[in-house]
């Protein structure tokens, strides 16, 4: 039987948008960032709503990706996919093979939908952001899915277990989380092993909820941010 071939494999893959450059998401790399279609969730401050549905006729092609890492050999470190959730497209093994191949590093940015689908590309990666939505038992206020908390969890568990470099990252909207819920998670976090966390920000602009609205940072939030800086050998405060 012949042996697949990944460069063919990895046409599949539904792309919704393709960044050409950015120093922000992966840490210390010049990287492009490959934005994938699809989400099984319905996090309600997502920033990418055009992103959740699969269906929607691709906007950018796999030869478009592979032309811009031509062009940019030597200028380029790394190639990320994103989402939507990168992992639920059946193409990602090969296309992250087919990146390696051309011998830039594999970041993923992923909140562990579907733990078995994870692991399948952990080999591949690395680098791996991953969302942790909230406390195990949290997650559906944010994700609108039963049993979304097990599954970004035991993802956790996959990651962490890998080998592979990663940071963890909780976007916070005031509407869904107050202080002592970031802190409970921060703690929790750090007691099964996790070293390098980021809170991000939710945007004030569109989310998938419309409804949510805007919701404001605790005036005395700096000490929880403090707190968790003395919590992690790295921590950061950005905006999502």
């Amino acid at each position: 039987m012949p042996t697949p071939n990944p460069k063919s494999q990895a046409s599949a893959l539904r792309i919704g948008g393709l960044q050409p450059l950015t120093t922000l998401d992966y840490p210390d790399h010049l990287a492009c960032v490959v934005f994938c279609q699809g989400c099984a969730w319905r996090c309600r401050y997502c920033h990418n709503p055009e992103l959740t549905h699969r269906g929607t006729e691709p906007g950018v092609l796999w030869q478009d990706v592979t032309d811009l890492l031509e062009r940019r050999q030597g200028l380029l470190q790394a190639v990320v996919f994103s989402g939507g959730e990168a992992t639920l497209q059946p193409a990602l093994p090969a296309a992250m093979q087919a990146v390696r191949e051309r011998g830039f590093k594999v970041g993923l940015h992923t909140a562990g939908i579907r733990p078995r689908s994870l692991s399948r590309v952990l080999p591949y990666c690395d680098w791996v952001g991953l969302d942790v939505k909230a406390l195990e038992e949290d997650c559906q206020l944010i994700t609108g899915v039963r049993g979304s908390g097990r599954a970004n969890w035991t993802s956790l568990e996959l990651l962490l277990a890998s080998g592979v470099e990663y940071e963890c990252r909780t976007t916070v909207h005031w509407g869904l989380f107050d202080l002592q819920q970031v802190q409970r998670l921060g703690e929790r976090l750090a007691g099964v092993g996790v070293r390098r966390f980021v809170v991000q920000l939710a945007r004030a602009g569109r989310m998938l909820d419309g409804g949510l609205g805007y919701a404001s940072q605790p005036a005395d939030a700096e000490s929880t941010w403090q707190y968790l800086g003395q919590l992690f050998e790295w921590f950061e405060l950005r905006e999502a």
